[in-house]
Formats: C-alpha cells, sequence, structure tokens
C-alpha cells in the first residue's frame, strides 16, 4: 500500500470500506492460520456460541478480549491459534426446528426420529454458520480452516466414546430420581441450567380436614400440587401437633386419606408448621416418602398439564389449574387466607419456563471422584483465575457437587449409546451389533435378533460433548497423542463468562484431568455480564439489547471493541452505554487527525536536518521517547495481568494527551517554518509504535494508519513487537514538570485575560532552578514568553502562580486590571479559607481522628497544607497589586 497526501485523506475516518478491505487481505494472506513448529504456542479455543446465536454485546466483549489476547501473542513471536467453532445446543436447535416446522404446518410427533434429524441439519447448514461470520466484522483473528462443530463425525464419535468409558468404569448410572423438568422443552435439566428468580406470590392457607373432626391448616405456593399429596408432616417437637401423630386428614376436594407424620425436617417458623407431603412433586418430599415408603402419585404430564392420576382438571395446563383450584378450594371452604410472599422460582435457562421437579428415570454422571482433581488444580494455583475472588465461588460447588443429569429427552444431540430389550434389560454399547452380543450374554438369551433390541431414544446434555472442548478439537481423544494435540494442548486462556462457572469451566478442567492427564488451560478470564444503563442484563424480552451489528455499521468495528473494553475491568458486570462506543469513534477521528497534521509536515520538509540546533524538539522527542518506553512496560505488564481495560486506559492517555495533545505540540515547527527531517523521521516512528501498541485492541485503524504513514515491508498483523526498554526517570520527570507548568500558566493567563500572542516576561522564584532551566526553551515557547528571569524575591505587579513550594511571576507587557485581578483573588482566597475551614473542622474533630484510617488522616493534613499554601500565595498576590 502506497501512502498518500494528506489532501486524499478524508476529513473523518471512515471504518466500513477501511475494515472490510483488511480483513480480506489478512485472510488471504493467512495471518490467522496455525501449524504445528518451534515456536511457543499460545493457543485459545473460543467459547463455542451456540449455533443458534446471533452476536450480542456478550459475545462482543467476550470475543474481543480473545482477540487481544490473540494478537498481541501473535506480535510477540509465539504460534497463537485461535480455534472457532460452534455448539450444536440441543434444546435451542431442536426448538427452532420445531418452530421451523409448525410454520410448514408440520409437528415433530408426525416425523420419525431420521426424518426429524434430516430436517434439523438443514436447519444446522443454513442458518447455523451466521454467528461465526459476524466474527469477521469484529475483526476477529480466528484460524478459520479449524472451524469445529460439536456433532462433527470425529468429535460425535469422541462423546460417545467417552460415555461408554465412564459408564465402565462406572461414573455413569442410570436411576429414578428426582430431576428438574422442561414443560416447554420437555427435557430433563441439570441443577446448573435452573435459573433462580425472585417472585412475588401467593401463600394459600388451605385447611384439611381431620379423620376424627376439626382441621389442620397447610401453607402452600402451589396449590395445583396438593391433588398428589401423600402425607402431612410436623415437626415432633411441636405441641400443637403432638395429638395428632399417627391420625390422618383428608386431601380437599378429592377425599383422599393421607397419614399425618412427625419429622425434624418440617421447621416450626414456617408457614402454619405443618407441611403437605407431595413426593411426586418437590425435591425434599421425595425424600420424605423414599423415607416413610409414601405413595408417589405424578399428576403432571410432561407438557405441564394434569394427568389422570389428579382425578380433576385433567389436560389442563397447571397455571390454569391454579386458579381454578383456588376457586373451588373457596367454594368448599378450604382456603383460611392468602397472604402476598415473596419466593425463589426455578426457571429453565433455555426456555425460561418455570420448572416442574419431577421424578424420572435418567442418566446420572457420579461426580465426586472426577471432582477432586479439579478441585485441587484450581485451588493450588496450577490453573489461574483472573480475577482470583472466584476461586471461592469454584471451590464451594465443587465441594458440594451433586451428580449430574446428563439425558435430555430430545432427538438434536448425541443418542445415548445405550440398547434395551423388551423386558428392560439393557447394555452400553457404540453399536447395535456390539449391544446384541453383550445382551445375550446379560440376558442368558442367544436367540436374540438385532430386531428384538431398540436403542434409547434420549440424547446427552449439550455440555456433555463441551466439556471436551480443548483437547477435542484437535482431535485428542479420535486420534490419541496426534502432533496438534501435543502441541497446543493445554491451551493457553480461556475467556468465559461467570456464569458457566459450572456449567463448562469445572467440567473442562475435570475432562482434561480423565482423559488428558492434565490441565485443560493455563489461565481463566472471566468477563463480567453486560447490563444496560439501570443495570438490568440485557435481553430480548426487555429490548434493551442493541443491534451489535448495527452499532459496528454506524461506529466501526474499532470503536465497538474500544466501547466495550474501555468500561469492563475483569469480572465485574459492565454498564453499557452507548456513549462509550462514541468515545471509540471519536479516538479514531483524533488518530485520523494525528494521521492528517503529520502528512501536512511531510510536504514542508527542509532540505537538510537543523535538528541539533532545536532545543525545544530536542527535548519533546526525548521526553516522547522515554514515555512511549515508560508506558510499553506498564501495558505489558497490565497484559500480563489480564487487566486489559486498564491497558487500554493507559494507551489512549498516552496517545490523546502525551502525543497528540503535548508531543505534536512541542515538536511542530513555528508558523511556516520548514519541519526538520529529523523531527518528522522520529515522529512517523513514534506513530508506527504507537499503533503497534494500540492494534491488538484496535486492529483495523491501526493498519490502515500503519500504511498511510510510509511505505511499509510488512504488515502490523504480523509485525514482531520489540521489548519494552526501561525509560530514563530524570527526562520523565522534567517533562511530567513541563507540562504542569504549561498548564498553570495557560490557565493564569486565560483567567487574567492575557491572550496567548501576548508576551510576558516569566520570573521564576524556586530553590533548585536546575529543572527549570532544563525546559527553558520549550517553556518560553509554550507559554510565549519573551524571557525567563529567575528570581530570590516576590515580583510586584505581577500575576503570582504557585505550584507547590515554587511561585512564578507573570509579567506583561500591557497595563494589568489590577481591579478585576484583585476581585478574583478576593473571591480565590474566600473558596480557600471555606475550604481550609472544612479541612480543620474534621481533623479537630477526635472521633474522626482516633477511627479514620492512617492514610485517610494523611490526606486531610495534605488538603490542610495544599490550602494554606494557596492562601500564602494569594496573600501575598494581593500584596503585590
Amino acid at each position: 500500500m502506497q501512502p498518500i497526501d494528506f489532501m486524499e485523506l478524508s476529513k473523518n475516518y471512515i471504518p466500513t470500506e477501511i475494515e472490510a478491505k483488511w480483513y480480506k487481505h489478512w485472510i488471504n494472506k493467512n495471518y490467522f492460520s496455525s501449524k504445528p513448529d518451534d515456536r511457543e504456542p499460545y493457543t485459545v479455543v473460543i467459547p463455542p456460541p451456540n449455533v443458534t446465536g446471533v452476536l450480542h454485546m456478550g459475545h462482543c466483549l467476550n470475543n474481543t478480549i480473545q482477540d487481544i489476547l490473540v494478537r498481541r501473542a501473535r506480535m510477540q513471536g509465539k504460534n497463537a491459534c485461535w480455534v472457532p467453532g460452534t455448539d450444536h445446543a440441543s434444546i435451542a436447535t431442536e426448538a427452532k426446528v420445531v418452530g421451523m416446522l409448525r410454520e410448514k404446518g408440520i409437528a415433530k410427533s408426525s416425523l420419525s426420529r431420521s426424518e426429524f434429524l434430516d430436517y434439523a441439519w438443514e436447519w444446522k447448514e443454513k442458518y447455523g454458520g451466521i454467528i461465526l461470520q459476524q466474527l469477521r466484522k469484529m475483526g476477529c483473528s480466528l484460524d478459520w480452516d479449524r472451524t469445529s462443530f460439536t456433532m462433527d463425525p470425529d468429535y460425535y464419535d469422541s462423546v460417545i466414546n467417552v460415555f461408554i468409558d465412564l459408564y465402565k468404569k462406572g461414573y455413569i448410572y442410570r436411576g429414578k430420581r428426582m430431576i428438574n423438568w422442561d414443560v416447554k422443552a420437555k427435557t430433563a435439566l441439570s441443577d446448573e441450567e435452573v435459573i433462580y428468580k425472585e417472585v412475588q406470590s401467593k401463600l394459600y392457607h388451605v385447611k384439611y380436614h381431620l379423620e376424627n373432626g376439626g382441621t389442620i391448616t397447610i401453607a402452600t405456593v402451589r396449590p395445583e400440587t396438593i391433588l398428589g399429596d401423600a402425607a402431612i408432616c410436623v415437626n415432633p417437637a411441636d405441641e400443637r401437633y403432638k395429638f395428632l401423630h399417627g391420625q390422618y386428614a383428608f386431601v380437599p376436594l378429592i377425599n383422599r386419606k393421607i397419614k399425618i407424620i412427625p419429622d425434624e425436617y418440617v421447621t416450626l417458623d414456617f408457614g402454619t408448621g405443618a407441611l403437605k407431603v407431595t413426593p411426586a412433586h418437590d425435591m425434599n418430599d421425595y425424600q420424605l416418602g423414599q423415607k416413610y415408603n409414601l405413595e408417589i402419585i405424578d399428576t403432571m404430564n410432561d407438557d405441564g398439564t394434569m394427568s389422570d392420576a389428579a382425578q380433576m382438571y385433567i389436560g389442563l395446563d397447571r397455571f390454569e389449574v391454579r386458579k381454578k383450584i383456588v376457586a373451588d378450594l373457596e367454594a368448599a371452604g378450604h382456603i383460611d387466607k392468602i397472604e402476598e410472599y415473596t419466593n425463589q422460582v426455578g426457571f429453565s435457562e433455555r426456555t425460561d419456563a418455570v420448572v416442574e421437579p419431577r421424578l424420572s428415570l435418567q442418566w446420572w454422571v457420579s461426580m465426586k471422584d472426577l471432582a477432586a482433581p479439579a478441585l485441587t488444580a484450581v485451588m493450588d494455583d496450577e490453573i489461574h483465575f483472573h480475577p482470583a475472588k472466584f476461586k471461592n465461588l469454584y471451590r464451594h460447588w465443587m465441594e458440594n457437587v451433586k451428580d449430574w443429569c446428563i439425558s435430555r429427552q430430545l432427538w438434536w444431540g448425541h443418542r445415548i449409546p445405550a440398547w434395551y430389550t423388551q423386558d428392560g434389560s439393557f447394555t452400553v454399547a457404540k453399536t447395535a451389533e456390539e449391544a446384541l452380543t453383550e445382551l445375550k450374554t446379560v440376558t442368558g438369551n442367544a436367540s436374540l435378533t438385532i430386531a428384538d433390541i431398540y436403542q434409547d431414544q434420549d440424547c446427552l446434555d449439550t455440555w456433555f460433548s463441551s466439556w471436551l472442548w480443548p483437547f477435542e478439537v484437535f482431535n485428542g481423544l479420535s486420534k490419541p497423542n496426534n502432533e496438534e494435540v501435543n502441541y497446543y494442548y493445554p491451551t493457553s486462556t480461556l475467556v468465559t463468562a461467570p456464569e458457566i462457572i459450572f456449567f463448562w469451566v469445572a467440567r473442562m478442567i475435570m475432562a482434561g484431568y480423565e482423559y488428558k492427564g492434565a490441565k485443560p488451560f493455563n489461565d481463566v478470564y472471566f468477563t463480567g455480564i453486560v447490563r444496560d444503563k439501570l443495570g438490568r442484563k440485557m435481553s430480548k424480552s426487555l429490548g434493551n439489547s442493541p443491534d451489535l451489528l448495527g452499532l459496528i455499521d454506524q461506529y466501526g468495528a474499532d470503536a465497538v471493541r474500544f466501547g466495550i473494553l474501555i468500561a469492563s475491568p475483569a469480572g465485574n458486570d459492565i454498564l453499557f452505554d452507548e456513549s462509550s462506543l462514541e468515545q471509540g469513534r471519536n479516538f479514531n477521528n483524533k488518530l485520523w487527525n494525528a494521521l492528517k497534521l503529520v502528512k501536512m509536515w511531510e510536504a514542508r520538509l527542509a532540505s537538510t536536518s537543523t535538528c541539533t540546533d532545536s532545543e525545544e524538539a530536542t527535548f519533546a522527542i526525548n521526553w516522547f521517547e522515554n514515555r512511549l518506553n515508560q508506558v510499553s512496560a506498564e501495558v505489558d505488564e497490565l497484559m500480563t495481568q489480564f487487566k486489559l481495560s486498564e491497558a487500554l486506559k493507559t494507551i489512549y492517555s498516552l496517545i490523546w494527551d502525551d502525543f497528540c495533545s503535548w508531543y505534536l505540540e512541542w515538536a511542530k515547527p513555528g508558523f511556516e517554518q520548514p519541519v526538520d527531517p529529523k523531527v518528522y523521521n522520529k515522529t512517523i516512528e513514534f506513530f508506527e509504535k504507537l499503533m503497534e501498541l494500540l492494534h491488538p485492541i484496535m486492529p483495523f485503524i491501526t493498519e490502515e494508519i500503519f500504511h498511510l504513514l510510509k511505505e511499509q515491508n510488512e504488515d502490523l498483523t504480523v509485525k514482531l513487537q520489540g521489548k519494552p526498554i526501561p525509560a530514563d526517570e530524570t527526562i520523565l520527570a522534567a517533562g511530567s514538570l513541563l507540562k504542569d507548568v504549561i498548564t498553570k500558566l495557560r490557565d493564569a493567563r486565560n483567567k487574567n485575560q492575557l491572550k496567548p500572542k501576548d508576551p510576558v516576561v516569566l520570573h521564576i522564584m524556586a530553590e533548585n532552578t536546575n529543572g527549570y532551566k532544563a525546559i527553558e526553551p520549550i517553556l518560553m515557547k509554550q507559554v510565549n514568553a519573551s524571557s525567563v528571569v529567575y528570581t530570590s524575591t516576590a515580583v510586584a505587579n505581577t500575576i503570582v502562580v504557585n505550584m507547590e513550594k515554587d511561585k512564578f511571576f507573570i509579567e506583561a507587557e500591557q497595563q494589568l486590571d489590577t481591579a478585576a485581578i484583585k476581585d478574583r483573588l478576593l473571591k480565590d482566597l474566600d473558596y480557600e479559607q471555606n475550604f481550609l475551614a472544612s479541612v480543620m473542622k474534621k481533623l479537630s474533630n477526635e472521633k474522626f481522628v482516633q477511627n479514620a484510617k492512617p492514610e485517610i488522616i494523611a490526606l486531610e493534613r495534605k488538603k490542610q497544607a495544599d490550602a494554606e499554601a494557596r492562601i500564602k500565595t494569594i496573600e501575598e498576590s494581593l500584596k503585590s497589586l
């Protein structure tokens, strides 16, 4: 790409064409492709988005962070490999396919499994790659040749083989237990797939008639489950009910006779102290049912309607029944009272339907032994969490881990490799032929045929496939010890959200140790949850989730990446505000304007160098070179600590303030003066290094500017970054002093209505004048001082500026408006005296001094000293008038 004249540059940066151009160029150059070699690998596997998904702000944050880490590693000379892919998402995808079929007038129930799966694959091929294409618009530097899918043939086989292996090891078993049932998706859910929300409910106090006369009152929030009651339970120590132990009551409306049993499970202070026991519809009630051998009456169908066992309201939805049964109970005199009640209700993470506890025969993974090495790895920092606060959350879950329900009543997914005979005997095997051989042995029936056995209808939980992701994307199980898995595994960094720490992170660590004998990754970076300005989680239902692709079209990918990262400290939630994207766009334009300024200099280059004669330019170059070295080291350290948001803020300040506001101002030539070639070349070099530093975060504009600065023989995307060079603290201190003095003197000139073009004489009163002499030439130029005089006494009829112990006296050539200056000084004096009084009031408060931390006291004393110094300067200024 040839550099162009500044006249050819657009007024503002226009990202659309530039982003498409560079992404295509990078792809054509195979910059994102990785093959094992002698370099240090840097491996990241993308958290596979659902095949049903489209980009949202959470994806934007997560993938921006991954891309920053990967691009930085690539520029450090590492063999960066970022693996893309998608998750088959059983529940979500099946729902999409069922919806598509419904639009065509086809019911799932009318199709065979094979026919339904044909439609599902058709849907996946048409829509499943959308989200990956959208990641290209964000600039994600993924190795697209490695795109994986959790139902690719090799991956599918590995999932099935893991199931068989864990079954043979005794980790997987089949059992009838209480599970979470999603009535909308008609499938079981694991505990982790249930999201509890605070709901405003009603607590119904219902009277049950006793066999021997009288009533007992029960409090329930789910009156529709009354029809499945099998007992009433009271605390044995509850004096109110001791006379009822072993007696009987009748279920309202249906008059089923049930026993009253004493058990310490019931708390004395909840509700009425008496508990209805419904073993088929409550996790804890089921345990009581097992303990006392109670009848299990399942009153609900799999779609949440009432079953024949309910005896009433058959076929009606559970929430419709709730209204009807309350009305019928009231009419029959069974309602004592109804109270407002706030409680936690479980919702399906996938469909948002209220989850129904249900007794069901399912497949489970015994987790305790698998969890042990995974817990140790994190607690001993073999795997590092960022931020580390999530270790405690992880430890609590792992120490209390429950068995994992892995069967789902769905067709789209990995079908469970279990095979049954008509009498209920079963075995686990990869093929029907293998199963037949085993079942002949199990049943002792040598005459069994393939026609006599059938495969389990259920498929596996989606997470049962994605827990293999870090090694199976490299065929680590399907082709053991292949070159790629041995090179890329363990991976380097996982970037994910804390809400799937149990769904995915913990299980990947378990699978890593079980199947590779090693951790799956070195570091885990937890992003926050992206919320709106009101703190609400973004969702389609709330209408507060912006169209990410629309934002990219409006602001550009770099500005969107900037905007989401600038507000995203690791592990903390992000309150998304579109103004941060505007800030990113403004930053783009700041860079573009700086480019145009530098290109203007190119047209004014002098024929010979005069750099040695320009003290201002020499200082500016030395200072910025050291400032650039200082920030490069800071950014390197921040990136290493995964403080990416802080790194961006540091780079932003370096470019916006130090480079654009200070360096370019100090280094620029005088009006209509030629540009020194040495200054120009150094400025181009600095600009290139700034683009290097910023490139992982904002790849498009940095690549564009890098090539517009001068003709390049390499692309920024693959340019190796040099290691940070130590900065000269003396030069940095001089630069900081210069910025502070210029700022204060300009402010004083402005307040006293001295125009920038009006020259002044600057008198400096300081104990150590060497620091000022080092910056004197550039200071004179920047504050338009005709001369600098060092003095040991105050100078009359001047504007006085105080900076810590040093004082500056600005002597104007024209007559000062002393009355206006005096009026302003008196106002300033009044303000400072009031401020000092407020500080002294705090410091004279004995209670405050005794209880405040030492650093707070020190801060207040510094405020006191600074205020006293400012007051002294103002009083001296008033005297000098």
